[in-house]
């Protein structure tokens, strides 16, 4: 038990499951996960659905505020499948700044921010994806201090391609690895706060 009291978790959150232990909807939940949770385990932050990865869960309602809220903006790292080839051109409009929609249609150039193609993206998963030949995909490393709704889906979709796997592999230091999907980790409360880069106090 930490000092404070509070415990901490990563999950890989699978498709089809969203962010969150009650819906209304008939979704996949997060208390549908092979693991008994304490009482009063809540999602830091969320992924959609039909995205993939790390999320945080934890009793502490204080860590929110401290990742999401404050002063200085924390790195969060998705590898995305996209269809078709990416060119280094599209690459050079990712990083700089891309216009997207957000509410009311509005719309919203991002941030500047970390882009790469990936030749092996089995080293951010647990097999060989099987993908047909026939259709050409390229699968990029996004990193970016910001997070809009849906904001890298948009992102692509703004430069022309599809996104077809969404999945989040870091917030700062805290990484994915190898943890299974639908694993559930549980870290330390120091380990926690001093590999996302925030002050528990």
């Amino acid at each position: 038990m930490n000092a404070s009291g509070h415990r901490y978790f990563i999950i890989n959150k699978p498709t089809n499951m969203v962010s969150q232990f009650v819906s209304s909807h008939q979704v996949g939940l997060l208390g549908d996960l092979n693991f008994e949770f304490p009482e009063g385990t809540h999602a830091i932050g969320r992924l959609d659905k039909d995205s993939e990865g790390l999320l945080i869960l934890t009793t502490n309602k204080k860590v929110t505020k401290l990742l999401f809220q404050g002063i200085v903006p924390h790195k969060r790292t998705y590898l995305v499948l996209v269809k078709n080839k990416v060119s280094q051109e599209t690459l050079r409009i990712l990083r700089e700044g891309v216009p997207i929609p957000v509410t009311g249609n509005l719309l919203y150039t991002t941030a500047p921010c970390e882009v790469e193609l990936i030749d092996q993206p089995e080293r951010f998963l647990h097999s060989k994806p099987d993908l047909p030949s026939f259709i050409p995909v390229s699968w990029l490393l996004i990193s970016l201090t910001e997070g809009k709704f849906h904001q890298v889906r948009k992102m692509v979709s703004a430069v022309g391609h599809k996104c077809k796997r969404l999945i989040r592999v870091a917030i700062e230091d805290l990484e994915l690895e190898m943890l299974e999907p639908g694993g559930v980790q549980e870290l330390e409360e120091q380990d926690f706060f001093k590999r996302l880069k925030i002050d528990s106090y």
